[in-house]
């Protein structure tokens, strides 16, 4: 196989992509390209690449089939600085290898997350793990920000405090909150990329998550277009749909029969069609 090379990626290595207030994205490294998904599932020995509309069809044609190996091939690495529970959400991704920075050898930055006011709503009545879309009023949403910050400062405060009175650095960690900035160097492959994706770009993932993954899909674009288009078309703007709910859009085309759906069932199906 020839070396790949993308010449929009090489344009943004090393490149700070900000997210949230402190946090950012950099693409460390690369390997691969649209063209190296098309190389292995053609096992080309270098007699020439087709045109891309043929290699934007035979992508489109492994998406859809499921046929992942070829984009196992193309592989990113990333150094993402991002709050600790962003980093506790992240790693439920065991498909990637990292490596984070660590507490027992390094003293923690005075860095940690503070939320927009428009980002500061209360719990959702319907999405037990998430919060109401409407924020806030202003004065109570600065009053929540007002909290959060001193307690930051609080719990630095008395951090530093263990570290200059000489108590091991693993220990004076431990009263961090989770609102504390972290890096992780994350190294993955597209298609489980593709699977983060999907996962954190969607409505019921939590607002930070989904802001990294939009960066993380816009960086990827300038690896490998036409995978990300394709991904975007196939994945993303797709809906799977069950056996029941097949049936019941069978039922609907042809106009016969009743709904083979519960109430329940139906509820979701009717959001699916939404």
């Amino acid at each position: 196989m020839a070396h790949c090379v993308s010449a929009e990626a090489e344009k943004i290595l090393d490149k700070e992509f900000p997210v949230l207030d402190k946090g950012f994205i950099r693409l460390v490294d690369y390997l691969g390209s649209d063209e190296r998904v098309v190389q292995a599932a053609r096992v080309s020995y270098g007699e020439g690449t087709k045109s891309c509309r043929e290699n934007a069809g035979l992508i489109d044609y492994l998406l859809r089939n499921r046929h992942t190996s070829p984009f196992e091939q193309v592989v990113f690495t990333f150094h993402i600085k991002m709050p600790v529970f962003v980093a506790r959400q992240w790693v439920r991704h065991r498909t990637a290898r990292l490596n984070e920075v660590s507490g027992r050898y390094s003293v923690m930055k005075d860095e940690f997350y503070l939320p927009a006011a428009e980002d500061i709503s209360v719990q959702s009545v319907d999405n037990k793990q998430g919060r109401n879309t409407a924020p806030l009023p202003p004065v109570e949403a600065e009053a929540v920000r007002a909290s959060f910050a001193e307690g930051q400062r609080r719990d630095y405060s008395d951090y530093n405090k263990l570290i200059e009175a000489g108590l091991a650095r693993e220990l004076a960690r431990i009263n961090l909150p989770l609102s504390l900035y972290t890096e992780i160097y994350w190294q993955i492959d597209l298609h489980n990329l593709f699977h983060f994706l999907e996962l954190r770009l969607g409505a019921h993932a939590q607002k930070e998550i989904r802001l990294y993954a939009q960066k993380l899909l816009e960086i990827c674009r300038k690896a490998a277009p036409l995978c990300c288009e394709s991904f975007e078309r196939h994945v993303l703007g797709a809906v799977i749909f069950s056996k029941d709910e097949v049936a019941e859009l069978k039922r609907r085309l042809s106009g016969e029969g009743e709904c083979v759906l519960d109430e329940r069932a139906l509820a979701r199906f009717e959001e699916k069609l939404k």
